[in-house]
């Protein structure tokens, strides 16, 4: 395990425990760390700006973006075939693509059951990337590494991204999860309304 990886599943494990022990009102706090934080890769993606890499990564996001949303809806259908889940809900759990905030929200208008699922399958993938991707990166392109996120690349998981995928990526990983998160809200009724 790198040291990088070390420090990301304590901060994790200790943020749960804190969180757990002391409820703290944390607010809108969390809101404006992550706006910093996307300020300070923007600022570092700003520093050494191209417009040709920036073309290069748009049409790379764009198309991790479309097959992300793709993979994640087959792979929801093939779990659900598992576990017997209906359709249009497993289609539409895969469709969150990480955005629990959104999909268990949207789901639970057509069925609470489901809608509690999204929420936890989709925080599950969040987690899931900020714990693998340094992991997987050994293996595998970073840039097809990032895909697991789905919409979180652009926020949440952009930090863990950066640094063990590298800021050639970063742009990438934005504009992947930027794509994601503009589709995600008109997918999901889109496939729950066809049901």
């Amino acid at each position: 395990m790198s040291r990088f990886s070390a420090l990301v599943l304590t901060s994790l494990t200790l943020g749960f425990i804190t969180g757990r022990i002391l409820s703290p009102d944390l607010g809108a706090l969390y809101e404006w760390v992550l706006y910093a934080l996307i300020f300070l890769i923007g600022l570092d993606l700003g520093m050494e700006f191209d417009f040709n890499a920036l073309r290069k990564s748009g049409r790379l996001g764009l198309s991790l973006a479309v097959t992300t949303i793709l993979g994640s809806i087959a792979g929801a259908l093939l779990g659900g075939l598992l576990l017997d889940i209906p359709i249009r809900y497993a289609s539409a759990i895969g469709a969150g693509c990480g955005w629990y905030s959104i999909t268990g929200p949207i789901i639970a208008q057509y069925s609470a059951i489901y809608g509690t699922l999204g929420f936890l399958a989709n925080l599950l993938r969040e987690i899931l990337t900020v714990t693998l991707y340094p992991f997987l990166v050994r293996w595998i392109p970073p840039e097809v590494g990032l895909t697991i996120g789905g919409a979180t690349t652009m926020d949440t998981t952009l930090g863990v991204i950066a640094k063990t995928g590298g800021k050639e990526v970063s742009l990438v990983a934005f504009i992947h999860g930027f794509v994601i998160t503009m589709l995600v809200p008109f997918l999901l009724p889109l496939i729950l309304g066809g049901g």
